[in-house]
């Protein structure tokens, strides 16, 4: 029963995640921190750097391979077998999945009509900087846990390093190096990452 409560859960938590998510997987990491390691408990913050950094390297939109390994982390920690955990992933996926497929046959049939609508003009005008705003929310969470002494936005916050993530120095510098690469010398992704691996042999 408890088995069946949590694929229940996994099922409902990523078909919401699937359904409030506009612009790709980046967007969809907040949301996916916020619903599996805030509000369930499922995973830790370190275990969730880890799945979006494989999700991150591994082919394929990197939402959906963080449902795909996020689905099989929770069953497998419930005390479920490799074959439960590869059906967990299964419904993690498909329900993240179920939406946009949904969205975007109603959009094929719908679009040519309504593109030329001010109406959809505006909307998409206002959904464009929300999209931005949680691509960076996803970058945040991973660098700083924030809670509250009240009710958000109405008392003080407090901030801090998540200190699984950034555990010395080096790995600040690690940190740093790639941002400047990325922003300042337009280097690669893949090249980064196969970076960050070899330093992280060699320094640690």
């Amino acid at each position: 029963m408890a088995l069946l409560t949590i694929f229940l859960q996994l099922f409902w938590t990523f078909l919401l995640i699937g359904t409030f998510t506009f612009g790709g997987g980046y967007a969809m990491l907040s949301l996916i921190q916020g619903q599996v390691v805030t509000l369930h408990g499922w995973i830790s913050e370190s275990t969730f750097t880890n799945i979006v950094a494989i999700s991150q390297m591994t082919p394929g939109p990197i939402g959906i391979n963080c449902a795909t390994y996020v689905g099989y982390e929770v069953v497998h920690n419930a005390g479920a077998g490799w074959l439960l955990g590869v059906i967990g992933s299964i419904t993690a996926t498909f329900a993240l999945m179920l939406p946009s497929f949904i969205i975007v046959l109603a959009m094929v049939k719908f679009y040519e009509k309504f593109k030329k609508s001010k109406t959809f003009e505006y909307v998409m005008e206002w959904i464009r900087p929300a999209v931005v705003g949680l691509i960076g929310a996803a970058a945040i969470i991973l660098i700083i846990n924030t809670s509250w002494e009240g009710f958000p936005l109405l008392s003080k916050p407090s901030f801090e390093v998540i200190h699984e993530n950034f555990i010395d120095w080096k790995s600040w510098l690690l940190f740093g190096a790639a941002v400047l690469a990325s922003l300042f010398f337009k280097v690669g992704p893949i090249t980064i990452i196969i970076a960050g691996g070899l330093l992280g042999l060699l320094l640690y």
